[in-house]
């Protein structure tokens, strides 16, 4: 079977390859030439996710799927959530997005925040969407040198480490990401 993952992204790539049985021969943009910016317009992770499988499917012909996640910081009222990649501006600069979240949250005590993705499967003219969550909270400093995003601030629950101190194996195994790609996986499988 082969499926477009529909991203940019090589980290996201080689988490969700990590993931997929080798059955599932995973596509990128890159491979069926696809190089410009798939609108993300929606006001929800969800939304985001259904447009882009949507874009592909229809602008491209193939079975696809696309992910959207967000940063849910619980003390910020969900922030920042849909903006997650834009937080600190349209340069999604992860390190910048990074050092405004952690000036917002100086001073707070409650650092109780979820990672959630969301993916939309579009395959047999149907879309399907899978959730993953990854509840924990926000370190006071950045630390770790692996993963990307919010990962050197994002610390799992029941974890010293953040996400960007975890081995990839490791991080596959409780990351949102992760739990959707199962989903999406068990889903297929049947």
């Amino acid at each position: 079977m082969k499926l477009v993952f529909a991203t940019n992204n090589l980290n996201k790539l080689k988490e969700v390859q990590a993931i997929v049985p080798s059955h599932i021969q995973l596509l990128s943009l890159a491979d069926i030439n696809c190089t410009e910016d798939i609108p993300e317009t929606s006001p929800t992770i969800e939304g985001n996710a259904i447009q882009k499988a949507q874009y592909i499917k229809e602008h491209y012909g193939y079975d696809c799927f696309a992910d959207d996640t967000g940063l849910e910081v619980q003390v910020l009222d969900g922030e920042p959530g849909v903006y997650s990649a834009r937080y600190a501006g349209e340069a999604k600069d992860a390190n910048a997005n990074m050092d405004k979240l952690l000036d917002k949250l100086k001073g707070k005590e409650n650092r109780d925040a979820q990672f959630k993705t969301v993916i939309a499967l579009y395959i047999n003219e149907k879309i399907e969407t899978f959730i993953g969550i990854c509840e924990g909270s926000i370190v006071h400093q950045k630390k770790g040198a692996l993963g990307f995003g919010y990962d050197p601030i994002f610390s799992p629950k029941g974890y010293q480490e953040t996400f960007a101190e975890l081995q990839l194996d490791e991080k596959n195994r409780i990351s949102h990401r992760a739990r959707a790609v199962k989903k999406l996986v068990e889903f297929l499988n049947d």
